[in-house]
């Protein structure tokens, strides 16, 4: 857990003093803690001292061994697969790399399942389908094409969907055009990205929900955030995975059809069929007896 997750969620009882240090942590993290003890508690309106019994009270050797932690976090979120690849160098194993790669998968995932309580999932759904109005879909890099899943099991549930895909400065148009009845749904993962952090803040501004998945070092994005769905992208690999983050995306849909399946049917039997009136798949394609019989077939060019 991060230092913001113990600070938000702690159920330690804080003085006034205290809880203002807390509230400056939180409203400026990780930069205000990474400056000395005296600025924090200047920032906070409280006395030095005050700044010593927090730290003490949150379980640290003073605010020096505090800012170690932060520090470590904080080179954690900023790591590239440069930085990974002397981090993570093969280790002999004996069970090889490709079974301890897979391992190192099903540990991140086992802890994705614990990472965000169980009613997050409910909130996601509600989000995602009762948003009356657009859904638009943003990610990074490689995130984005985790987005684009999303928007394609949406669209099985309901209209006004829009995936953004790879961000470029014209985009920064369809801004003009969101507003409160809107959700923005990001996928943002470490090493964040400037420009899809910088939409999300000012779709935010705007009034635009937001419904943010990310890593447990936490995007910027989480600060603004309506609902973040946290999940592990450790691996035994100099580049994160995102097999849980697709995992934990899914887990949503399980989740929507679970209690919204009956109610979009209709939508679902109406999108099949045009599909079979387009011969969209193999299975549209050819006839029941066909679909037992048939053979490869070649074209002629």
């Amino acid at each position: 857990m991060s230092i913001r997750e113990e600070l938000a969620n702690t159920t330690l009882a804080f003085t006034s003093a205290e809880e203002k240090i807390v509230q400056v942590l939180l409203a400026d993290y990780p930069m205000s803690g990474l400056g000395t003890a005296t600025r924090l508690a200047r920032r906070a309106g409280v006395s030095d001292p005050s700044v010593t019994r927090l730290m003490s009270k949150l379980g640290y050797v003073g605010f020096a061994d505090f800012q170690a932690r932060l520090l470590t976090e904080v080179e954690s979120r900023l790591h590239s697969p440069l930085l990974m690849m002397e981090a993570k160098r093969p280790g002999g194993s004996s069970e090889g790399t490709a079974l301890a790669y897979f391992h190192s998968v099903s540990d991140s995932l086992e802890r994705t399942r614990t990472a965000v309580p169980l009613q997050a999932y409910t909130r996601a759904v509600n989000l995602l389908l009762e948003t009356k109005g657009q859904v638009v879909l943003l990610g990074g890099r490689f995130s984005r094409h985790i987005a684009s899943m999303l928007a394609g099991y949406l669209l099985q549930f309901r209209s006004g969907v829009r995936d953004i895909g790879s961000l470029s400065p014209a985009d920064f148009d369809l801004l003009i055009d969101l507003g409160k009845r809107d959700l923005l749904v990001v996928f943002d993962y470490r090493r964040y990205q400037s420009d899809v952090v910088s939409f999300a803040r000012q779709a935010k501004e705007r009034g635009v929900s937001l419904l943010l998945f990310t890593d447990v070092w936490l995007s910027p994005i989480a600060d603004v955030a309506d609902l973040t769905m946290v999940a592990a992208i450790d691996a035994n690999s100099p580049f994160d995975t995102l097999a849980t983050a697709v995992a934990q995306m899914e887990t949503v849909f399980a989740h929507a059809l679970e209690g919204h399946g009956a109610g979009v049917r209709k939508r679902i039997e109406d999108i099949e069929k045009i599909r079979s009136a387009n011969a969209v798949t193999l299975d549209a394609a050819l006839s029941p007896s066909d679909n037992e019989t048939a053979k490869p077939r070649t074209t002629r060019k």
